[in-house]
């Protein structure tokens, strides 16, 4: 059940979600893939290296998931992201990532306005959107972003205001659940909502991996769990997703199930970092 659908009073309410089938043993799993990326050896001296290497990769595959799949060469390459649209997106996706961590003594007691300030950043400016960047949706305003279509309709602006106020309520008043819970929840919510014109998923993604390091799971932010998802597939992404808007307890714990699959396949993908840089060979 998201968070936000229920009116029932609870003063933790991850935590209940942190008990759900299965969901304590997939937190098990990321816990012990994270562990074996910071004891590497090479984290000892290199994890600046490492963190900025996983913001890379983790910024391509979440411009995958929105329609963008360039490959890894291509982003390192290019310097100059303003021109078409696939082109576009990639470069939204290296800002809001980068944004993410900037944001992250913001983030606990402000969560709306890092929530805007990552659309604002993803959109490129005002000027991209003149008056709809960096803002909820208002009455009537719909969404526009291909790679989410096969999503149900969003919300109207009256419920995400109130889903949006409840998710940010949760987020200031903190929970016993583990980081990777509460990242889920952040990230099935916003997809859910769209509560932006354009760029939820990326402002989704970059908001996770926010969660992730501001939570403690993953403190110097070496863990791309972006590239976990993308490399599931769109499909698998989308059909986890449409468990979790069902609101339901087996629906919500397979979405957190895939959540922590992708964390995991993420923090392999660090330890590969860490073993070329290692030979040399990165």
């Amino acid at each position: 059940m998201s968070p936000g659908a229920s009116t029932e009073p609870q003063t933790d309410p991850l935590a209940r979600l942190a008990e759900l089938p299965g969901v304590p043993a997939a937190v098990a799993g990321v816990r012990e893939a994270v562990d074996a990326v910071y004891g590497h050896r090479v984290m000892r001296r290199r994890s600046p290296e490492v963190a900025a290497e996983s913001a890379l990769r983790g910024a391509r595959a979440s411009a995958a998931l929105a329609g963008a799949d360039w490959a890894l060469e291509e982003v390192r390459r290019r310097g100059d992201f303003g021109g078409d649209e696939e082109a576009r997106t990639v470069g939204a996706a290296l800002r809001a990532t980068a944004e993410a961590t900037e944001s992250l003594g913001i983030w606990r007691g402000s969560p709306l306005r890092v929530l805007a300030r990552l659309h604002l950043v993803a959109a490129g400016g005002p000027a991209a959107g003149q008056d709809r960047v960096g803002r909820p949706r208002l009455a009537g305003e719909a969404v526009d972003e291909p790679a989410l279509a096969a999503l149900p309709p969003a919300p109207g602006a009256d419920e995400v205001a109130a889903r949006l106020a409840a998710l940010a309520d949760i987020v200031v008043a903190g929970s016993a659940a583990p980081a990777l819970v509460t990242a889920a929840v952040v990230h099935g919510e916003l997809l859910a909502l769209r509560p932006f014109a354009s760029h939820n998923g990326l402002v989704a993604r970059a908001a996770a991996r926010l969660v992730l390091v501001g939570g403690g799971l993953d403190p110097k932010a070496v863990t791309p769990t972006e590239v976990g998802h993308a490399e599931q597939g769109r499909e698998r992404y989308l059909a986890a997703l449409d468990g979790y808007l069902t609101g339901t307890m087996a629906g919500v714990a397979g979405w957190i199930a895939h959540c922590a699959r992708a964390a995991e396949l993420g923090a392999r993908e660090s330890v590969a970092v860490c073993e070329a840089l290692q030979r040399g060979a990165a």
